[in-house]
């Protein structure tokens, strides 16, 4: 996730799906079109006294702990196939582990 100048979030496609050509040119095309252009007539208005923010941390961070870990590498590969904060999405599955038993 990047985020630019304007503080305008960026997400990248996931990588593991394949886009037609047909798909990769509508997304040019989306890409090239100007603010100016786009139709937000659709879109209902923000309730009044609305505002947005960046959601804040799952879980707090000084409540982590730095360690050495070793995993099976197609456990691994699995987890870093799904993105960035492959980190956190081990750490959720930990802790869905260690809610069941006890």
């Amino acid at each position: 996730m990047q985020m630019s100048a304007r503080n305008t979030v960026k997400f990248t496609l996931d990588p593991r799906r394949k886009l037609t050509a047909r798909q990769l040119k509508r997304l040019a095309a989306i890409a090239a079109m100007p603010d100016s252009k786009i139709d937000y007539s659709d879109i209902p208005e923000s309730p009044q006294g609305l505002r947005w923010t960046r959601p804040g941390d799952l879980v707090a961070a000084g409540n982590k702990r730095q360690i050495t870990l070793r995993l099976d590498a197609d456990v691994l590969s699995f987890f870093k196939e799904t993105g960035t904060r492959y980190q956190s999405r081990i750490n959720a599955a930990l802790r869905e582990y260690m809610r069941a038993h006890q």
